[in-house]
């Protein structure tokens, strides 16, 4: 199984865990590292991850989550398919980072793409070509 797991994801257990979903969240994210470590499952990098996470202001953060790069399968590098998908997906409302994401893991043919991204997620109904989905409700169909 292939995933791809945009930067909200990798950027959850930095966050502050006040809420129980934030939590959650990071948990299932956690896991679904571990079963990335494990080679149960198998992650897709990208060169937007690479962009927005050399924009991350926090060091430590920012070298942790670019550890991943190195143990991902497949490293998708910025092609024109991808900026064509990503202009589609732009113009249905998807914000042009996010466009990026989605349209990465569609060209590395992933099974799933995976945030923590309300907005994203909502607006998810309308992809029909990736399954969206939050790390806790991927745990859930895939990993238990």
């Amino acid at each position: 199984m292939l995933i791809y797991l945009d930067i909200c994801c990798f950027n959850r257990p930095y966050d502050t865990q006040s809420s129980e979903i934030i939590k959650l969240e990071t948990e299932a994210k956690l896991a679904i590292q571990h079963a990335v470590l494990q080679k149960q499952i198998r992650l897709v990098w990208s060169f937007i991850l690479d962009f927005e996470n050399n924009a991350n202001p926090y060091p430590d953060h920012r070298e942790a989550i670019a550890e991943w790069k190195n143990i991902a399968s497949i490293q998708i590098s910025a092609l024109e398919t991808i900026r064509k998908y990503a202009n589609q997906l732009t113009a249905i409302g998807i914000k042009s980072k996010d466009a990026l994401h989605v349209a990465s893991s569609v060209e590395a043919q992933c099974d799933y793409f995976i945030t923590t991204d309300k907005r994203l997620l909502k607006k998810s109904k309308i992809l029909t070509t990736i399954n969206t989905v939050n790390p806790v409700d991927f745990i859930l169909k895939e990993i238990l």
